[in-house]
Formats: structure tokens, sequence, C-alpha cells
């Protein structure tokens, strides 16, 4: 959603280059040391042939089976680009809180529809939130949207309205298939379980309740929805060509 699918977001603060992993916008996210194996891997086969940009996409497609959902194919060939995006991140990428006409224009400025964008948001079906993206709602009063049982075990997980940024705090999205990306999101959210704002916004939302109240109803629907957005994510603005280039560490832009 920065400017281009071109892993701008792996580069480290380094040589002249501010990390977009420091955005606020990137909090939580980690594990990219799996990415450097794929790509150590990949160099040992093909040197400087497969980009870091490509090897993210991809995982994102086989992370969607893995997780129970369809094969789709995604095409390759995108490069990478040669600097950070860092300014950019908190203009290009909606925050948990946002209103949904911001958080809808935001995917509307690369193309994804109000349909998508609720499909998208079904990622949450998966993973997990830091007490830091809960705690609003839970101190220091209740949300009257969330249910009150679903409230007390986030209170439990979460028992400080100020948490430690750096600890193991967090309350899982789905209590009942954690780990698969099926449309309990969509039914969790009509019962008032969701735990980010933007998740009972979706709920809420003239625009985007039908399509909440369908995907909770058929997951088929839901799978071939959010294959589509993933799609479109992962086609945004690629860098091809003489553009870009094909990082030898994902980590660096070359010298």
């Amino acid at each position: 959603m920065v400017k281009s699918c071109d892993a701008s977001l792996l580069l480290v603060t380094a040589n002249g280059v501010e990390s977009e992993e420091l955005s606020s916008r990137s909090f939580g996210m980690r594990n990219f040391k799996y990415v450097d194996t794929i790509k150590k891997a990949v160099e040992s086969e093909c040197p400087q042939t497969v980009s870091c940009a490509d090897i993210v996409a991809l995982s994102a497609r086989d992370g969607f089976v893995l997780l129970g959902g369809p094969y789709i194919e995604m095409k390759t060939g995108r490069r990478d680009s040669k600097e950070s995006y860092a300014t950019m991140v908190e203009d290009s990428i909606p925050n948990h809180n946002d209103s949904m006409s911001l958080v809808l224009s935001r995917f509307e400025s690369i193309g994804i529809d109000a349909e998508g964008t609720v499909a998208l948001l079904g990622a949450h079906s998966v993973g997990r939130v830091h007490c830091v993206n809960i705690v609003n709602r839970l101190y220091p009063t209740v949300d009257p949207t969330l249910d009150p049982e679903h409230a007390e075990y986030l209170k439990r997980r979460c028992p400080s309205p100020e948490p430690d940024p750096k600890a193991v705090q967090y309350a899982r999205n789905d209590l009942e298939t954690p780990m698969v990306l099926d449309n309990m999101y969509y039914k969790n959210i009509l019962s008032h379980k969701g735990l980010l704002l933007v998740d009972q916004q979706l709920v809420s939302d003239p625009t985007t309740s039908p399509f909440v109240e369908k995907m909770a109803d058929d997951k088929g629907y839901f799978h071939d929805q959010f294959s589509r957005a993933l799609l479109l994510l992962s086609e945004n603005n690629p860098l091809t060509g003489d553009d870009g280039e094909i990082r030898k560490d994902c980590r660096y832009v070359n010298v």
C-alpha cells in the first residue's frame, strides 16, 4: 500500500535509509527473518533473479493457502525499491481507529473497492492484536458496542490501561479457529466481538455492513473477494523493467 509492491518495508535503517519499520503503522510486524531465509535459498540457486518483492507477494499467496484459503495465480517480475518511503507510511496505511470513510478512501486510492476492503479486513480472522491497540476500547470505560462478556475476556488479557509495547500482551482475533482464514471474523463482529474499532465500524457503516453480512453467510464468497483484493494489492504500482533492482540482501539496497 505504500507507493508500490516493491519490498521497501524490508529495508533497515542504514546508509542514509530510514526504515519503514520505525513507523507506528508497522507496530507488530515481525518475522522478517523468514523472508531472509527464503532469499538465501533462492540466491543460492538463481543469483539476483528473484526479487524480494516477489518473495513477499508469493509468501502472502502461500500463507493464504496454509491458512485454509484457495490457491491463486499471481504474477512475478516485480523489482525491489532502491529507497524507503518512511515519510509516506502514515499517509498510505489506515490506522485501526480511523473513520471508515478514511479507511475506504485509502484502499480506493490503489484500486480496491469497499467490497475488497471488507474482504481484506477478514485477515483479522487469524493472529492476534497487541493490547496497545485494544485498551482504548476498554479503559477508562468499556466501549458500549463491545459484547460485555467479550470485554471481560479482553480485560483479563489486557489488565492495564497502559500496556508495555514491548511486552507479550495480546488477545487473539478469533477464539474458535485462530489459525484458519475463514469467515468467523464476520460472525464475530456481527456479535460485537471485534477487537479493533475498525472491526466494529465495518458492521455499523452502511457502505460496508451488507458485505459483512454476506461474508458471514458465505465463506466461499469471502475467499473469492479476498483473493481478488489480494491480487490487486500484489500488483499495486510494481517496479518492472529497468526500474528498481533485484536486491542481493532484502534488508539493504545493493551497493
